[in-house]
């Protein structure tokens, strides 16, 4: 017997609502000639119009759906749920306002006759994406959660998890991005249930988390394979948004490639009739084209044109934020901002004040404007606790920053340029975290990533899908367990001066992005010292590989060739990066370095100037004295463990295990089959001195995946914050794990960092490789002076001398 029309059209409604586009339309179009009833065919005619607006055919959509309801015989909860198919069709058409009366119409009348079902329930879900449209978060927030009620009460788990998914995004586009994504990530296993689209639409929403938090790479190719998704299936208007969202990702980054996908997003939004997107998208064109040249005119005409179609289609923020961009160069008067306008859209204004004010020469006024939009930043960074998180929204702050080290170093005032350095270091770190409770679900994700990490070995193991699952979740773990506690205070100049012991100097460096600057400050006197940035530059292109060369390549001829032009490179580095600094604090015993993240590259150890000077690279000169005060003694326990297939592993172990053996200390030691990863951080918790000799890899796209390879696994960056209390100094003998993957010009991020925010006081690493055996005889000689008492900078430059080996080992945050 064939299907009724009434099974057909159920079954083609559960086809559409699992995205199989082409199956939900073969039992519609059969149910339509099954059926002489005009309100069942009205019906059936909704749920074709949500397939051909899915398909890419929104204006057929809406004219079937227009058509539906011009037809009589229906009944009052047919014509309701049409309202609502309308009015969907019309938000997703970008026409929000009347997509707004659309949808409250049918809502209205199923609230008056008391109908909480699943079509309420839609209606409410569609109006909220309307409202966060339009940026009305409070009432789109109560339609979501009388959304839920209604799934919930109706056992709609698939419908509850997409709602739940969308209190996500609304929390997103509130700021809240630890909320967005622990909402989003909880939500991804259904959605994923229903169709390879849902999750897909899923993803999409998750990128832009993502490129909100600042972690553009991971979003970008998200962004681009949902994008090939949506195409395959020929939704235009899904691929659309994807290549939108794309461009705005890219906008900060390489605005040249953003105008490109944004140019893309429009005229596919154009020939779909969807001007309220396309106007989106031409917005983000026309910002990607002023980033890309800075200095070419503004087109008002075009800025105003597009304003004026994005106040229509009802993107009010986005017409706002446009017209601030028109008015960088100076020109007019900028739109007024209240205080419940978003944090981002607060920045941009704060942004193009101090470009204006800078361009007209008043550098007192882009200090100001800079340093409001910095503080509005911080205030919204101390929601956040976790290192990953705290360092990537510094993409919000990045132009405010540049801007203001700019305009401090165009007024060679040392206190002000002292100032703007210290802000630039802490634009990260600012937030002191507060340590999670053990999460064993957490260290159950970590000990499954660590299995599918030696699985897949040899592959890129980052584009399995299982590990990206896991990767997600960890990081929606991390995020949401890591609170946020007071916020670092920074020290004025004259503070500084006043903590320095008279054998201490501190070379704090700048870069504006354009030009190279130091401030030397000692206990009795500050200088400002112009470097030449195209010297710097030129010697640091190539270097990292080079030193790699000569840790591969010793001895031979391409030995002596590697050798030479490492040599070179690290003349000119100390010709002008230390010596016009040393030339201004002469008597200086000691130095604290703060670096920006183009300089984080640089082998500080093994420049000639540097040679037996104990010195450590500050996070912060604030948080270097004005953090707790300890007195040097000897460490009371030490730790040693050993990874696999490092040849002179044991032996580096024992050389250094001897030195404290002669100091009456009992050194506790995992060698090899026993240093496991749950091993290995119950040491670390054991003991105030912590060395590791294990073969190690910095994850350039995500630095907290870094680690070092253990008996069972790699130890993940995410893995330190498991450990209740980390060692006071950590040597790490491993390559690559002294380096850092610089974030938004100013931010750098590595395991060094990881270990000094999970509290450890100074990190001791290499950023590049460096040969087994000069890495055992230097350490050796450091833990003679750690079981003595030294400073972990004393020891390491006692060591240096002593044993006459040159490696590239040096001391993160408190060496002293």
């Amino acid at each position: 017997m064939p299907l009724s029309a009434i099974e057909l059209h159920r079954r083609g409604v559960e086809a559409a609502n699992a995205r199989r586009f082409t199956q939900a339309r073969r039992a519609l179009d059969t149910a339509s000639t099954r059926t002489d009833d005009p309100d069942l065919r009205a019906r059936i005619d909704g749920t074709v119009a949500y397939v051909l607006a899915q398909t890419g055919e929104p204006a057929a959509a809406e004219q079937l759906c227009r058509e539906a309801l011009g037809r009589t015989g229906l009944r009052a909860e047919t014509i309701t749920v049409l309202s609502g198919q309308l009015g969907t069709l019309l938000m997703h058409g970008g026409r929000l306002a009347e997509a707004e009366v659309e949808l409250t119409r049918a809502i209205d009348t199923l609230t008056a006759i008391g109908d909480e079902t699943t079509e309420l329930a839609n209606c409410l879900m569609n109006r909220s994406v309307v409202r966060m449209q339009q940026r009305e978060l409070e009432t789109c927030v109560e339609d979501l959660r009388r959304a839920v009620a209604v799934y919930e009460a109706n056992d709609d788990d698939e419908p509850l998890a997409e709602a739940r998914h969308n209190l996500g995004y609304a929390a997103l586009l509130g700021g809240d991005l630890v909320t967005a994504l622990t909402l989003m990530t909880r939500s991804r296993p259904k959605l994923a249930a229903i169709s390879d689209l849902a999750a897909a639409i899923s993803d999409l929403d998750r990128a832009e988390v993502l490129r909100d938090a600042g972690l553009t790479t991971e979003a970008e190719a998200l962004l681009a394979q949902v994008a090939a998704q949506f195409g395959a299936q020929r939704m235009r208007q899904a691929r659309g948004e994807a290549e939108f969202h794309l461009a705005r990702s890219l906008l900060r980054h390489d605005p040249a490639a953003a105008e490109r996908a944004a140019r893309t997003a429009a005229r596919r939004f154009t020939a779909l009739g969807n001007h309220g997107w396309a106007a989106r998208a031409e917005a983000v064109r026309l910002e990607a084209q002023q980033r890309a040249k800075p200095h070419r005119p503004v087109d008002g005409d075009d800025f105003a044109r597009t304003a004026k179609a994005l106040d229509q289609g009802g993107f009010r923020t986005e017409a706002t934020g446009l017209r601030l961009s028109a008015r960088r160069d100076g020109s007019g008067r900028l739109p007024r901002l209240d205080d419940a306008a978003p944090t981002p859209l607060r920045l941009r204004a704060h942004e193009v004040r101090a470009a204006r004010a800078a361009a007209a020469g008043r550098d007192r006024d882009a200090l100001r404007a800079a340093a409001d939009g910095l503080d509005l930043l911080t205030a919204w960074q101390q929601s956040f606790g976790a290192l990953d998180l705290q360092a990537s929204v510094a993409m919000h702050g990045s132009d405010l920053m540049f801007a203001g080290l700019a305009a401090a170093a165009r007024r060679r005032e040392p206190a002000l340029l002292f100032e703007w350095s210290e802000r630039a270091r802490h634009l990260s770190q600012q937030v002191a975290p507060v340590r999670p409770p053990h999460d064993e679900s957490l260290a159950v994700d970590l000990a499954e990533l660590r299995m599918l990490r030696a699985e897949l070995a040899g592959a890129d193991w980052t584009t399995d899908a299982r590990v990206r699952a896991l990767r997600d979740r960890v990081r929606e773990r991390q995020w949401a367990a890591t609170g946020s506690g007071g916020t670092r205070e920074r020290l004025g100049l004259t503070e500084a001066m006043a903590l320095l012991d008279p054998d201490l100097a501190v070379l704090s460096y700048v870069f504006t992005g354009t030009d190279l600057h130091a401030v030397v400050v000692t206990a009795t006197g500050a200088t400002v010292v112009d470097l030449s940035w195209s010297r710097v530059q030129s010697a640091l292109d190539g270097l990292r590989a080079d030193l790699d060369m000569a840790a591969l390549t010793r001895g031979g001829l391409m030995g002596e060739v590697t050798e030479r032009a490492l040599a070179s490179r690290l003349a000119i580095l100390d010709a002008e990066l230390l010596a016009p600094l040393l030339l201004a604090a002469p008597s200086a015993a000691r130095l604290a370095i703060t670096v920006p993240g183009a300089l984080g590259g640089v082998p500080w150890a093994i420049l000639s100037g540097m040679s037996g000077t104990p010195f450590t690279l500050a996070t912060s000169v604030s948080r270097l004295l004005a953090g707790p005060s300890r007195t040097i003694t000897r460490p009371a326990s030490v730790g040693f463990a050993a990874g696999p297939r490092v040849a002179r592993a044991g032996d580096e172990v024992e050389r250094a295990a001897a030195a404290w053996r002669r100091a009456g200390v009992a050194p506790q030691t995992l060698l090899t089959g026993e240093a496991t990863v749950a091993a290995v951080t119950e040491l670390a918790a054991a003991t105030d001195v912590l060395h590791i000799a294990a073969h190690g890899r910095h994850a350039v796209d995500n630095p907290l995946f870094s680690g070092f390879e253990l008996a069972d696994g790699i130890l993940f960056g995410y893995d330190v914050d498991l450990i209740p209390r980390v060692p006071a100094t950590v040597i790490l003998s491993a390559c690559e794990l002294g380096r850092s993957s610089v974030r938004w010009g100013e931010e750098a991020l590595g395991m060094t960092r990881v270990w000094l925010h999970a509290g450890a006081d100074c990190v001791i690493a290499a950023p590049v490789a460096v040969p087994d055996d000069v890495a055992g005889d230097l350490l050796s000689a450091v833990h003679t002076g750690l079981s003595a008492g030294a400073a972990p900078a004393v020891a390491l430059a006692r060591a240096a001398v002593d044993t006459g080996v040159n490696a590239p080992f040096q001391c993160h945050g408190n060496g002293f």
